[in-house]
């Protein structure tokens, strides 16, 4: 199974029904008795090639750093002032040491804490960029250098700064570190990395704005914002699995289009959806699995020369961050906070109209790609040997379970509370309804890549007390060959793609012999692979067409691939359709 290619398109796509006829640390906040520390700051400047005017200057000297996310080779320069130049000194924070817990940005008595895990770095630096009206330099950025004796707590290691702005600040960190390759390290401390936990990503603005491709994407937070108002008369539609009729969608392409007859302002976004709710009650559908809404950048094959460096990413499934929404699905570029407004907003329109929402989700892979072209943003910086599956038998390479490249190391303690974490904050911020996981099989594998009969990923979703009102649905097989339709390790609570349901109707319609029972089985709920322990036909999620694959007009045009447009020479996608063309291979002349 080839996974990544077809994912990628630089056209609106449609996405069909499917349907199942059955379905359906925080710490605590205390106050660090610790002395207080007037840290002066380096000033980072972003060098643009033209000569630069108006360089800020410290006591003594200034580190000018080219602070590139995307790894590319810094320059660095150290400016020597002379004494008389004091005047135009930059600003003092007042810092303490912090607290390790909760990790990301939050506030506390003291100001505003910062905490990242990091089992194996050895020297860590906050960057901050402030709004210009409060000392922002010429696109310039702040650096905190962190004591691993004053600010490290276990491996989370912590700061927390008096009087920052609660809005606005964009921040990143530099991390260094080991670099025994074939150890598994891959620290880089030129490259400024986003925080896993930050629960909202700056970028660009625009979806697909070329003007701003190499863009850099940073986390942000917001503590001046009123909690959302969901109102005194809003309620889930807690529908029963039995009675869910899944509709299949992408955010953007479901309105990008001008065909939608929206607003320019509103199309490709989450109130775009908003705009389209009557249409999909039509449909008689009751439950949206949205492509993935996390975070992503669609420019990402276009950063280097490649087959594929015409091509945007709309389907998203290259995650750069686990708890930020699309910040590029806001309506007229509105940016990250009003992405998660928006979306909220959207959620509680469909709830109001009884559809659920189901979010398709990427805890296999990153977006940060493999060794050969590594897209390093966040993760592979800060910790690779922590958060991805390794070969330390094969020089420390990265294993490839997803067909992306890399593998997430979703069993390791730590990378398993920030997936429970980023689920828990999906259903408490934004109220979703349940989850689809992506290439789920990928979750039943140990650290080495090996398959676990219990995996305990697994069985935290599956027990987990916020998540027992959502619904769990497991795409049940990776592109490493762990194949677990009627066999994912369940609790009884994990339903799955049945993908033999889509495989047998397939061949039974296209007029495959000896078919008769096997479609019978499938219609009538595969008890062949459900009528186990506390199991129901419900927890099949029975579809013909997903966005894999053949459309359904796809299905019954062509009996071979056509994909001729894109630049991948057919190797894109599945080979093994089960289409059958009616008798004429392609659109048929009329």
């Amino acid at each position: 199974m080839l996974r990544t290619p077809h994912w990628y398109d630089s056209h609106v796509a449609k996405f069909p029904l499917f349907a199942s006829p059955f379905s359906s640390h925080n710490g605590s906040s205390c106050t660090v008795a610790s002395p207080v520390l007037d840290m002066g700051l380096k000033l980072i400047k972003q060098v643009s090639g033209s000569n630069q005017q108006g360089i800020a200057k410290t006591q003594d000297c200034v580190k000018h750093r080219t602070a590139n996310v995307y790894g590319q080779r810094a320059q660095e320069r150290v400016l020597e002032d002379e004494a008389p130049q004091m005047s135009e000194t930059s600003p003092s924070w007042k810092t303490f040491p912090g607290q390790a817990f909760p990790l990301g940005v939050s506030e506390v008595d003291s100001g505003t804490n910062f905490a990242i895990f990091s089992q194996h770095a050895t020297a860590v630096t906050l960057c901050l960029s402030l709004p210009e009206r409060l000392g922002r330099v010429d696109g310039g950025m702040m650096e905190f250098s962190l004591d691993r004796n004053v600010n490290k707590t276990g491996d989370i290691w912590h700061i927390c700064i008096k009087d920052l702005p609660r809005s606005n600040v964009l921040y990143g960190y530099r991390m260094d570190g080991p670099r025994g390759w074939h150890e598994g390290h891959r620290f880089d401390s030129r490259v400024v990395l986003i925080d896993p936990y930050a629960k909202l990503v700056d970028g660009r603005r625009f979806f697909g704005d070329s003007s701003k491709k190499f863009s850099k994407f940073l986390g942000t937070y917001d503590f001046d914002s009123l909690p959302f108002a969901w109102g005194d008369n809003y309620k889930l539609p807690n529908i029963p699995e039995k009675d869910l009729v899944i509709y299949e969608m992408n955010v953007r392409a479901f309105t990008a289009s001008e065909s939608s007859g929206l607003d320019p302002d509103i199309r490709g976004s989450y109130l775009g959806v908003i705009e389209k709710i009557p249409h999909l009650q039509e449909l008689g559908i009751n439950a949206v699995e949205l492509l993935p809404v996390f975070e992503f950048d669609e420019f990402e094959f276009q950063r280097r020369p490649n087959p594929r460096d015409h091509m945007i990413n709309t389907w998203g499934y290259s995650t750069i961050n686990f708890f930020a929404p699309m910040s590029r699905y806001a309506s007229d570029g509105g940016g990250p906070l009003k992405a998660s407004q928006e979306f909220k907003q959207m959620v509680k329109a469909l709830h109001g109209a009884g559809i659920e929402v189901i979010l398709d989700v990427v805890y296999n892979h990153t977006n940060e790609a493999d060794d050969a072209n590594p897209y390093t943003t966040s993760f592979r910086g800060i910790d690779n040997k922590v958060y991805y599956m390794l070969d330390l038998n094969n020089n420390g390479q990265l294993l490839n379970f997803s067909g992306c490249g890399n593998t997430l190391n979703c069993n390791h303690p730590v990378v398993m509370e920030l997936v429970i974490d980023s689920l828990r904050h999906w259903v408490t911020e934004y109220h979703v309804d349940g989850f689809r996981f992506d290439l789920a099989s990928v979750l039943c594998r140990g650290s080495d890549g090996s398959p676990l009969s219990a995996p305990p990923v697994i069985r935290a979703i599956a027990k987990d007390s916020i998540l027992s009102r959502c619904k769990i649905i497991s795409e049940p097989w990776d592109c490493g060959g762990l194949y677990l339709v009627g066999r994912f390790p369940n609790w009884d609570r994990w339903a799955e793609w049945n993908g033999k349901y889509r495989d047998d109707l397939r061949r039974f319609i296209k007029g495959d012999s000896g078919m008769k029972g096997s479609f019978a089985t499938r219609v009538s709920g595969s008890a062949d692979l459900y009528k186990v322990n506390k199991r129901k036909p419900y927890h099949s999620v029975n579809f013909v067409i997903a966005h894999d694959g053949f459309t359904l007009y796809d299905l019954v045009s062509y009996n071979f691939k056509h994909n001729d447009a894109n630049g991948e020479g057919g190797n894109d996608g599945s080979n093994d359709n089960l289409s059958w063309n009616c008798g004429y291979e392609g659109r048929a002349k009329l």
